[in-house]
């Protein structure tokens, strides 16, 4: 699933921000693996179920085989199908997270939004292996792989209630263009962190 492009919808009073799904190609192929692997468990049990009712344990066994294919569909089409917006208003930031089954809504008051940061990649301490020949089993590679599905965004701020993760897979260049659209938007109700600084004024020397 190739990723789109960020697009920005200007209305009189507000700016919808459609981020789509940027999953990276290598994490979408662990999600198609995890489905072709659950669903071939699946048709073990259901093809080892017949006669169904020959015994109640062959009833049970269908039973489970066919959950256990509607919850990997369900997952597998929840992933291929995730995408995140951002609406912007002159009171709120509501950010939003969509499924094929699914809509989360979350709104944020401007005073309670916290200083905007841009963390990319949280730091991983380097496996010991990494670098070595001998890393046979591909233990870096296998580290950096299970911090990406554990990433929950690469913007983030503060609230009371704890730290606000949002914009997964968005990476520096297309996040720099959303928040010079951000504050085009909101102005000084949006505040940066000190390394949004840096990052401008490179993007800035890069257009130049």
């Amino acid at each position: 699933m190739a990723k789109s492009s960020i697009t920005y919808n200007w209305g009189d009073d507000y700016l919808h921000i459609t981020l789509g799904n940027r999953t990276e190609k290598r994490i979408l192929a662990l999600y198609v693996a995890e489905f072709i692997v659950t669903i071939s468990m699946a048709t073990i049990f259901l093809v080892q179920s017949f006669p169904l009712f020959k015994n109640p344990l062959h009833f049970l066994g269908a039973m489970g085989a066919s959950l256990l294919y509607f919850l990997a569909a369900r997952r597998f089409l929840n992933r291929m199908f995730f995408s995140e917006q951002l609406h912007l208003d002159d009171k709120y930031l509501t950010l939003i997270r969509k499924t094929l089954f699914s809509k989360q809504l979350r709104q944020y008051s401007w005073q309670s939004v916290g200083i905007l940061h841009y963390t990319g990649k949280a730091p991983k301490t380097d496996h010991p292996l990494k670098g070595h020949s001998f890393d046979y089993f591909g233990f870096e590679t296998r580290e950096h792989l299970i911090q990406s599905l554990h990433h929950e965004g690469n913007l983030f701020f503060n609230t009371r209630e704890g730290r606000v993760y949002f914009a997964s897979g968005v990476y520096s260049w297309d996040a720099e263009d959303m928040v010079q659209m951000m504050r085009l938007f909101i102005g000084n109700a949006l505040q940066l962190g000190p390394e949004w600084e840096q990052m401008l004024r490179e993007q800035e020397i890069g257009d130049n």
